[in-house]
């Protein structure tokens, strides 16, 4: 039997057993077709939901729910309290502060990834939680009795910069314990939706605090909302896998994982793009405010109407993911969507008019989650459990440590060329990027294929157990 997570991809077929249906062959072989781009199901909204059947990533989908909308809320009182602080705005402490919260994602995923196949990652979770919790305290504490400087922030962000490498991974690499194989893509788009859901009302949430109580309120009203994927994780059982001990040291096995990622064609390729789209794509989104004060010359107010369109993009895209039946297609999914960020990003370099700005949003809000969620399901259906952690932990490399390095980069040209320039040079290099991959495809496809047939997600692989029972 071969498993993933919580799922079963095929059985053996034994005497009186039946396999379970797999997607046919052929319909790999549709997948040059643009049908494939659009969900075959006419049941979308049931489907969407599916994955909440699972007792166990219900629980910690709710957990979820109240843990992001808390960090929503300390996001937006973190910004205000650090602007605050800091003499006449300064925006390079603000830019520190964010700099300093995401660069060990960078550095330290690796190491944290081969944590993560070495160790139950719901124990990581736990521990990761709890020590952000901890942190999170530490910061309502300073806060809300004035001993809290730029300085101190600095220090925390690192720390949470830290815990965050060893947590992502292991987030990631979870959702294949709670759900069946099948349901994976499913669950990780359900996840987009609450990110992006609460992204939508967190920092209106947050604003009020801050206006009524402070940004202390706001750090504890987060630090209190970890109580409750505390508890998820809790409640959550799950059978310990039983993963081959290589007997390789950390290094080995880290390079190993590097290794095992570059000699697979399909795996390459995903992270090649993923990487190449969070260094030139992604940190424009890092940016948009520099672009709504200095190009287009409105206030925060428009801004949070913008970021709400970027949102809406998102939460639409969350939405078609997940009402997605298969795996199959989303290879062109997030070719195509990197095209199409790229492409936005460019003509919004040209726009002054607001409401052609606020239509742009829609698609760099779709085509930032496609391109992060799809290229998470594709890589997660593809990896070998064993070497799941470590090919999780170069994913979250990628979209989580790479767009701080860029958006130095972005910075640093905009002065030279303007902000505009480098928005045109990005979108073009997402859009060559997705272009060069999409000429590669039927390389990747043929690899992919053989993949599929061997984890049952094709039914040649039906066809072929039936043989081997036969001939048994």
């Amino acid at each position: 039997m071969a498993e993933n997570g919580g799922g079963t991809y095929f059985k053996k077929c034994t005497s009186g057993e039946v396999l379970p249906s797999p997607t046919p062959a052929s319909a790999f072989d549709r997948e040059r077709s643009p049908r494939e781009l659009i969900p075959d199901n006419f049941g979308v909204f049931p489907e969407i939901v599916k994955s909440l059947r699972s007792k166990y990533f219900f629980i910690y989908f709710v957990g979820q729910l109240f843990s992001l909308s808390g960090f929503w809320i300390q996001q937006i009182a973190m910004s205000w309290l650090v602007l605050r602080l800091s003499p006449k705005g300064d925006l390079v402490s603000f830019s520190t502060v964010v700099f300093l919260a995401q660069i060990p994602t960078l550095f330290l995923t690796p190491f944290s990834g081969l944590v993560c196949d070495m160790f139950d990652r719901r124990k990581i979770l736990i521990c990761t939680q709890t020590l952000v919790m901890l942190q999170t305290f530490a910061l309502a504490f300073l806060t809300l009795s004035g001993a809290i400087t730029i300085p101190i922030i600095m220090s925390l962000s690192l720390f949470f910069g830290i815990v965050c490498a060893f947590d992502a991974p292991a987030r990631q690499s979870f959702y294949s314990r709670l759900v069946p194989a099948e349901n994976l893509g499913n669950a990780i788009a359900l996840n987009s939706i609450a990110i992006n859901a609460t992204r939508l009302i967190g920092p209106p949430i947050g604003g009020f605090l801050i206006g009524a109580f402070g940004e202390g309120i706001c750090f504890l009203v987060n630090a209190m909302a970890f109580v409750a994927v505390l508890i998820a994780l809790f409640l959550i059982k799950t059978k310990p896998l039983n993963l081959e001990k290589t007997g390789k040291n950390p290094l080995g096995q880290i390079a190993g994982g590097f290794v095992y990622m570059w000699k697979s064609i399909p795996l390459r390729s995903i992270v090649i793009l993923l990487a190449a789209f969070s260094f030139f794509g992604v940190p424009f989104i890092m940016v948009f405010p520099a672009f709504v004060k200095d190009v287009l010359l409105k206030d925060s107010s428009i801004l949070g109407v913008l970021m709400s369109c970027v949102g809406v993009g998102a939460i639409g895209c969350a939405v078609y993911l997940a009402a997605r039946k298969s795996v199959l297609g989303l290879g062109k999914v997030v070719m195509l969507s990197c095209i199409l960020f790229g492409a936005a990003e460019i003509i919004m370099a040209f726009s002054r008019e607001l409401w052609l700005v606020g239509l742009l949003c829609v698609p760099l809000g779709f085509g930032m989650i496609a391109v992060g969620a799809s290229s998470n399901t594709l890589l997660q259906t593809i990896v070998d459990e064993d070497k799941r952690g470590r090919i999780m932990s170069i994913f979250t490399m990628c979209l989580f440590g790479i767009p701080p390095a860029g958006s130095l980069v972005y910075g640093w040209l905009g002065k030279y060329v303007g902000l505009e320039g480098v928005m045109v040079a990005g979108g073009v290099i997402c859009v060559l990027t997705g272009l060069v991959f999409m000429k590669m495809r039927p390389i990747i496809r043929k690899h992919t294929r053989r993949i599929y047939v061997e984890k049952g997600i094709i039914s040649e692989i039906a066809v072929g157990l039936r043989s081997t029972n036969t001939r048994i």
